[in-house]
């Protein structure tokens, strides 16, 4: 499974009320809640994503509440994959729950810059900045992690 696409780059701590603000919790719809991903601290986001792009925070990326609306919304708005330093223990999971891959690089989350085009293979986990023509390594999930973010997530996984 590979990734390819252009880089959104936030910083450290980005918590679930700015990847999608709890003002619009209340919809269960996936696409409502993506036209408001990251308004709060990114207004043009929604504007200027697109499908296959890639996110790249920095460390504590997804803390705040343990609610699977946020990385729902980063899949939905068409990220490809979120690379962070680290990432909040329930984010990392609810992105796993719901198929969105995530990776733990931090020479990445350094080096990366906003609007870089980067590929990502994620059976070696090794991230190549085209842009820069630099590689990192991040450790890959192992195979049935793999298998549940092929399914599109942890349900479609068990139905499979």
């Amino acid at each position: 499974m590979k990734a390819n696409g252009k880089v959104h780059k936030y910083g450290d701590n980005v918590d679930t009320d700015v990847i999608i603000p709890a003002r619009y919790l209340n919809t269960p719809d996936a696409k409502e809640l993506a036209s408001h991903c990251m308004e709060d601290i990114d207004k043009e986001f929604v504007n200027k994503v697109n499908d296959g792009d890639i996110m790249v925070g920095g460390f504590n990326f997804g803390c705040g509440s343990s609610r699977e609306h946020a990385p729902l919304a980063i899949k939905t708005a068409g990220i490809s994959c979120v690379i962070a330093k680290t990432f909040a223990r329930i984010f990392y999971r609810n992105a796993i729950n719901i198929g969105l891959p995530i990776l733990e690089c931090e020479a990445a989350s350094d080096a990366i810059a906003a609007g870089d085009e980067v590929s990502i293979d994620f059976d070696t986990g090794v991230i190549t900045n085209i842009t820069k023509g630099e590689t990192y390594n991040a450790e890959p999930f192992p195979e049935f992690i793999q298998d549940i973010i092929k399914a599109g997530g942890l349900m479609a996984s068990i139905r499979k």
